[in-house]
């Protein structure tokens, strides 16, 4: 098409003209060739629309939230000689002969809790590195559980963020895992990136660097943990399911497995708090529940990067997750 300016008008006159395609009909595998190139074409495209990064939230609550260092807020739970703290940076590591976790000082019923987090690249199949809240110290056999759990991999392929919740599960394999699982956006060991809990008593939100990529909202007492729970961190060998349901275990030819850890958030109400005490909002409007920017953000996330939903799984007994 060719664009020309009439002077007696302002008004462009455009002038077409006619395009052959195709002078002569190409053959079977020229066609398959140029279908071939097609499909390439649409699935760079489609793999450049996630990799442009999530849509703004437009609120940023880890902002909000004032650090608290190690010490502060946490101590060591078990393999006190696979940690170390240097300026703030927490680094826990698992080998042939420990893991290490650790807790925090208080117990909590509500509030906003997360870390900056760098995983470790390379071989990792088998090792889990986890943040997350439980009360099974409180409740052996019948606690619950908030969790982020990176499950290690192997190389070529990405980790695999997941979340869960558990209520007044068992300790004796009975426990009723309610899993949603995703991929990122970015290389999680490339860098420190914001991953956080909020527990409100209404509503559970998992963040990724502000982007909410889970909501779990209070529809029973039944399904729902209300009870004060603990903040921990850990690294562990989970052989037996961790990595393509226990395909690939952890191999200590790779040893150590790293987990690094920084800028600690810890807010919310503590079990002895007064009553009228209340977490963070998880908006900008400073009640209720998310925007719709942040909505519109968490249903890129699930739409891009969800890979398994546990109300989705046909496997499951739907008669123990009465909220699917």
């Amino acid at each position: 098409m060719h664009q020309t300016t009439n002077l007696l008008s302002s008004a462009p006159t455009l002038h077409y003209s006619r395009v052959t395609l195709f002078p002569t009909m190409p053959s079977s595998s020229s066609l398959l060739k140029m279908l071939h190139l097609f499909s390439l074409l649409v699935l760079s495209l489609t793999i450049c629309s996630c990799a442009q990064g999530p849509p703004s939230t437009g609120y940023y609550l880890s902002s909000k939230i004032i650090p608290v260092s190690f010490s502060q807020g946490f101590r060591n739970l078990w393999g006190p000689q696979h940690q170390k703290l240097d300026q703030g940076s927490l680094t826990i590591w698992l080998d042939s002969n420990s893991g290490s976790g650790f807790k925090s000082l208080q117990s909590y019923r509500s509030g906003y809790f997360g870390a900056a987090i760098k995983l470790q690249p390379g071989y990792t199949a088998g090792v889990i590195t986890s943040l997350y809240l439980s009360n099974n110290q409180d409740h052996p056999g019948n606690h619950d559980e908030i969790d982020i759990e990176f499950l290690g991999t192997t190389p070529g392929k990405p980790y695999v963020l997941q979340t869960n919740v558990y209520i007044r599960g068992s300790g004796d394999g009975n426990i009723v895992g309610r899993e949603m699982k995703f991929h990122l956006w970015f290389d999680p060991t490339q860098d420190f990136h914001n991953y956080a809990i909020l527990w409100k008593p209404s509503e559970i939100i998992f963040f990724v660097d502000d982007v909410p990529i889970r909501r779990y909202p209070r529809k029973s007492d039944a399904t729902y943990p209300t009870r004060p729970m603990y903040v921990y961190g850990s690294i562990w060998d989970a052989s037996s399911w961790a990595t393509e349901d226990g395909k690939y275990k952890a191999n200590y030819n790779y040893q150590p497995f790293i987990g690094r850890y920084k800028n600690f958030k810890l807010q919310g109400c503590t079990a002895e708090s007064p009553a009228w005490c209340k977490p963070p909002s998880a908006s900008p409007s400073g009640y209720g529940s998310l925007s719709s920017r942040q909505f519109s953000a968490m249903q890129w996330a699930q739409n891009n990067y969800m890979v398994y939903n546990y109300c989705h799984d046909p496997r499951r007994d739907h008669t123990l997750i009465p909220e699917c």
